[in-house]
């Protein structure tokens, strides 16, 4: 898995570098909040965490672009719970940590000075999936791994706006829902939707 994900990312690499000599392709980086859940999760609510990256734009048009992009997004989702322990109400709060290497290509269509739509498919690439359980009485709960449970490929079709600067600054606003199901087992669809608000620079 690590071999094919460093693979695309060499890849997108040398893409990006053998086109850097031409006026259509712009090349920048980018960094945000994301808010994640998973639908299909009884009682999960979202996880707020960051995403950060490169980006390539490679321009057909003066108003059509594909930009390609290589993002490491920390995702997944928390649940809350009450119980009794030892006659006392204990708070159980779960944070279910599933970070991603992520390949979105968008489509962009500028209607206007730097205003863009943006729709594209994702490639995701499980990095790490950790479950973090605290207790409100201050019990000591290891970190558990369950990257096994999880499928280590999610494919996911994203949705956004984004505005450009004449500076190279830029701004989008993004949802990525996932097609495919997450988890390996149960009989339940768990999938992935991602909120995104990023800020970039492009050279």
């Amino acid at each position: 898995m690590k071999k094919l994900t460093y693979t695309l990312v060499a890849i997108l690499a040398l893409g990006f570098t053998a086109n850097a000599q031409t006026p259509d392709v712009k090349f920048g980086a980018k960094t945000g909040l994301n808010v994640s859940n998973l639908s299909g999760a009884e009682d999960a609510s979202s996880r707020t965490s960051f995403h950060v990256g490169a980006v390539a734009e490679i321009f057909f048009t003066e108003k059509f672009s594909v930009q390609p992009e290589v993002l490491y997004s920390a995702q997944g989702y928390k649940v809350s719970d009450n119980v009794l322990h030892n006659g006392a109400p204990v708070e159980i709060k779960e944070t279910a940590r599933m970070d991603y290497i992520n390949i979105p290509v968008m489509a962009k269509y500028y209607l206007v000075n730097g205003l863009n739509v943006q729709v594209g498919p994702q490639f995701g690439f499980l990095a790490t999936a950790k479950t973090k359980v605290n207790e409100s009485n201050g019990a000591n709960i290891p970190e558990v791994d369950f990257k096994d449970n999880v499928k280590s490929f999610d494919f996911g079709i994203n949705f956004g706006a984004g505005y450009e600067l004449p500076m190279g600054v830029f701004f989008d606003a993004r949802y990525n829902l996932g097609i495919t199901k997450v988890n390996k087992e149960g009989d339940k669809s768990l999938r992935n939707g991602v909120f995104q608000l990023s800020v970039g620079y492009k050279f």
